[in-house]
């Protein structure tokens, strides 16, 4: 009802109020058939929500309880799981041994690592050493001291070829040791373990020798 003293500006500024309420709630009351807006990221698999609520366990501190998990883990594995896993574990293991043999440092043990030692099996490999004969040699003898009447020079052959040995690897561990300290002066890794080292790679037979060959004999180094 409109009075006498009421002017249109106030009735105006009455109802702009409700009219402002009412505009607000319906902007802020969601749609009856929209869906509720995502969390930004998909939710994980079962598998990996149970893996990321469980604890992890510590890395084992001794090879007794290493074994121990193995053994845990390898029982509540199938069949066909066991031996998915051989088989991969088999493939890697010939895959690393094989880059080995190539001479990949990265799979080499501690020993055969580094520069003096590569040279050290290129001289050893690069020549006829009288150690690599050994094995041969060593059955060839066992057969000849079955002979009674050739025991006698067969040991005086046995000897001879020993000492060729000795005085062939000495003369092999002084080379080695000289041109390694030629080309490198300053690695301190010499004087008789690296004379060994080279002794026990001329003492295999070449197809037998790791890693494998990287030069030819008569080769220079």
């Amino acid at each position: 009802m409109k009075l006498p003293w009421n002017s249109d500006a106030d009735k105006s500024s009455a109802t702009e109020p409700e009219d402002t309420a009412d505009a607000s709630a319906a902007d802020a009351a969601p749609a009856s058939g929209s869906t509720t807006p995502g969390k930004g990221r998909p939710t994980p698999k079962r598998r990996e929500a149970e893996r990321r609520r469980g604890p992890v366990a510590p890395p084992p501190t001794t090879r007794a309880e290493a074994r121990a998990r193995k053994k845990s883990l390898r029982s509540s594995m199938t069949k066909e799981e066991r031996k998915e896993v051989s088989s991969e574990r088999r493939r890697v293991r010939l895959e690393q041994r094989e880059k080995m043999m190539a001479g990949d440092e990265k799979y080499m043990m501690a020993r055969d690592q580094g520069p003096v030692r590569k040279m050290a099996r290129d001289i050893v490999d690069s020549r006829r050493n009288f150690a690599g004969l050994f094995l041969p040699f060593a059955v060839f003898l066992l057969v000849v001291l079955m002979v009674p009447n050739l025991a006698v020079i067969g040991n005086l052959v046995l000897l001879a070829f020993v000492l060729l040995v000795v005085f062939d690897s000495l003369y092999l561990g002084r080379m080695v040791n000289k041109r390694v300290q030629e080309r490198y002066p300053d690695t301190t890794d010499t004087g008789f373990k690296l004379g060994w080292y080279c002794f026990t790679r001329a003492m295999q037979l070449r197809m037998m020798r790791a890693p494998r060959p990287q030069v030819k004999p008569g080769d220079k180094v």
